[in-house]
């Protein structure tokens, strides 16, 4: 079998991944939804959701359609580029709006049904969550493989894979699919920044209100922003980490193809086979992922992290033998000349994958109750918030050393085996098993809101407790996964960047040239603007909400008596309205400055990308840990003996200290923290978009 027809397989790979992802949504909903209340709970969860996304989406049309006429005009009537760009960039956002439509959909059915499934057991819960966050996963992977693959052999009909002057015409092809990378990391930015702005909104207003004035559970049904709280953990968690990982996996697979074109002119045959290697790989990995899924198991009174593990380790190795296989198979003594072959491919591969699980347990880490970062600021709690703020700070300050030093390990590694092409193939390594990997990530928010669910419903003590235990692990898996979105952001960028610097001709960037020293210091600058105006959103979004919640315990009679039902729709049109206004500012920024930078001068562009993938970075991952672990010192004070005289547990200033730093943490860790994974994606991805037209 050629290499040419094998690229057939790849949509349908895709095609796979969605058949898997159709009959696991139809599974989900035949099971029991519970109880009338209970039903009446989701819809309102479900309803809320929806309705965000369709507003967020009918935003995100018109800016698609503007930036899909600029970029058709922009690139009409070249030679170096073409404007079927903007048909890429237009299929890249819609593959991606897709993904998180379905995966929202049905996230928002199987909280209920999770709810449903605990009043049997733990087992029949972990199935229902699993299977809906396993949704998301495989509308992901699906939807992205079919799209690029089949933009990929639409253009290699159309003669876009063509031999000119010896060569393969890989600047027009792959110039003009890097616009579905565009598209994607588009609609990640807004999702994640307004999703983020949404979530924390809610969440802030009924901590302070509901938790600490009034003194009531987070899940009670008289605190107003429950129900928005709830829709905010499908918006941030599963729409938003969905496309966040939507993007890194499409921006790898395109990284890699790009700087495996620029080999063209010289080796068409065997720079073909390179290009077609990260699309084969990600169609494999769909094959793997799934079969991962159905290693997810546990019996009544196990452990869930066990069985998750099992899936998303299970498969990771089996990976790892399919990799080399395929790698072998694929480019066998590979491209003359250079180090890209089958072997070093599987171990930039490897190091990327290695790599991604260990930045991912040390976020654990840093973030997980009982271990010493979280002991210690629940320790610093009991002086105050002051002392809580500060312990809280210098442990996500910390956290930042062991993920930076082997994100920069799995660089030197992948380069000197492979090269710039194997930086890329590291991140995909990293990427490959995303189908599973973001299903125990959007599991996460669906065992959450089954807590919410039975707490409002008023079940049995038993339920909560089958919940709870779900939600425990999905802490622990959030925590894990943020790690590993951010640690595959960083390879990705670079990979990005490496063919943003080959399309462009950029052979070296030199530090002494005060251009590009200039476009350093202000890529460096922008991660700190940019999680400033998230951080500020998510503060007036908040202030708005918390007046709205003490309006309504005021006003309502009978509402902290449980008489009267609280406005729960006003609450979830006050976290709509915030997010929708305030995500444009940070999202159009990221847009347009490589834009104006780069026609000014494509050295100040690569000092800026250079700068704020860094910078970036590294704040990411502060952020994302820091708030992590104000959140489960939060919740091992609640753990502890109430006890005010010794200043223990909930209602002691010792709580009331731990739930400042995790209201200060919130949009820390589930705003600004995650968006800053896509900010250093889109910058370069919009490099790689213009490089062509800057090139000369």
């Amino acid at each position: 079998m050629t290499t040419q027809v094998m690229l057939y397989l790849v949509p349908a790979a895709g095609v796979l991944a969605l058949i898997y992802a159709f009959l696991s949504s139809a599974w989900i909903n035949r099971q029991d939804s519970g109880t009338d209340e209970m039903r009446t709970i989701g819809g309102y969860i479900q309803e809320g959701a929806m309705a965000f996304l369709s507003r967020e989406y009918r935003i995100l049309a018109v800016f698609v359609l503007i930036v899909a006429v600029l970029l058709a005009a922009a690139n009409a009537g070249r030679t170096d580029s073409h404007p079927l760009v903007a048909l890429s960039f237009v299929v890249g956002a819609l593959c991606s709006g897709l993904a998180g439509f379905f995966g929202m959909r049905v996230a928002t059915a199987a909280n209920v049904r999770t709810t449903a499934a605990a009043r049997q057991g733990l087992v029949p819960a972990l199935a229902v969550a699993f299977r809906g966050g396993a949704v998301m996963g495989m509308s992901v992977v699906g939807l992205a493989l079919l799209g690029v693959g089949s933009l990929v052999l639409l253009y290699y009909q159309g003669a876009f894979f063509t031999t000119e002057a010896g060569g393969l015409d890989h600047v027009r092809t792959l110039g003009v699919l890097s616009g579905f990378s565009l598209g994607a990391s588009s609609i990640a930015l807004f999702a994640r920044v307004g999703g983020g702005i949404y979530t924390k909104a809610a969440d802030v207003g009924a901590d302070l209100v509901g938790k600490v004035e009034q003194g009531i559970p987070e899940d009670d049904p008289r605190n107003p922003a429950t129900i928005a709280d709830n829709v905010g953990d499908n918006v941030g968690d599963v729409a938003g980490m969905g496309a966040d990982l939507f993007e890194s996996y499409v921006g790898a697979i395109i990284g890699a193809m790009v700087i495996a074109g620029s080999y063209a002119s010289q080796y068409p045959d065997a720079a073909f086979r390179a290009v077609a290697l990260p699309l084969l790989l990600a169609g494999v990995g769909i094959v793997v992922s799934i079969v991962g899924t159905f290693f997810v198991r546990t019996k009544e009174g196990g452990n869930p992290q066990t069985a998750l593990n099992v899936g998303t380790f299970g498969a990771a190795g089996f990976m790892l033998i399919v990799t080399f296989i395929v790698a072998r198979l694929i480019l066998g003594e590979g491209i003359p000349g250079t180090k890209i072959n089958g072997f070093n491919v599987f171990v930039a591969a490897v190091a990327g994958l290695v790599v991604g699980l260990l930045v991912g347990i040390i976020t654990e880490y840093y973030c997980a109750k009982h271990r010493g970062p979280v002991n210690r600021i629940v320790i610093d709690s009991e002086t105050g918030p002051a002392t809580n703020i500060i312990s809280g700070l210098s442990v996500g300050m910390q956290s930042t050393a062991l993920p930076i030093l082997l994100i920069g390990v799995a660089t030197v590694l992948a380069y000197s085996v492979c090269g710039l092409y194997g930086i890329a193939i590291a991140a995909l390594g990293m990427l490959s098993t995303t189908g599973i990997q973001l299903a125990v990530d959007a599991y996460g928010p669906i065992a959450d809101n089954a807590g919410g669910v039975a707490e409002m419903s008023g079940l049995p003590p038993e339920v909560r407790e089958r919940t709870d235990t779900l939600d425990a692990v999905g802490n622990t898996t959030a925590a894990i996964g943020k790690g590993f979105a951010i640690a595959s952001a960083a390879l990705t960028a670079l990979a990005l960047f490496s063919a943003f610097q080959t399309t462009a001709r950029i052979e070296a960037i030199d530090v002494s040239n005060p251009v590009v020293m200039a476009g350093l210091f202000v890529g460096a600058m922008l991660p700190f603007l940019f999680s400033s105006m998230a951080m500020r959103a998510v503060g007036s979004a908040a202030n708005d909400m918390i007046k709205e919640v003490r309006r309504q315990f005021r006003e309502i009679p009978g509402l902290m008596e449980g008489t009267a039902k609280a406005d729960y729709a006003r609450c979830v049109d006050i976290s709509t309205a915030a997010a929708l206004q305030r995500m444009l500012a940070p999202g159009l920024m990221a847009v347009l400055l490589p834009v104006i930078v780069g026609f000014w001068n494509k050295y100040a562009l690569a000092g800026l990308l250079a700068g704020v993938t860094v910078s970036g970075v590294a704040m990411a991952i502060f952020m994302s840990n820091a708030g992590g672990a104000w959140d489960n010192a939060k919740k091992q004070v609640e753990e502890e003996p109430r006890d005010k005289e010794k200043n223990t547990g909930k209602g002691s200033e010792k709580h009331a200290a731990a739930v400042t730093g995790d209201t200060v943490g919130d949009p820390f860790k589930d705003t600004a923290g995650p968006s800053l994974n896509i900010l250093v994606k889109l910058m370069s991805v919009v490099a790689l978009v213009i490089a062509p037209l800057i090139a000369g």
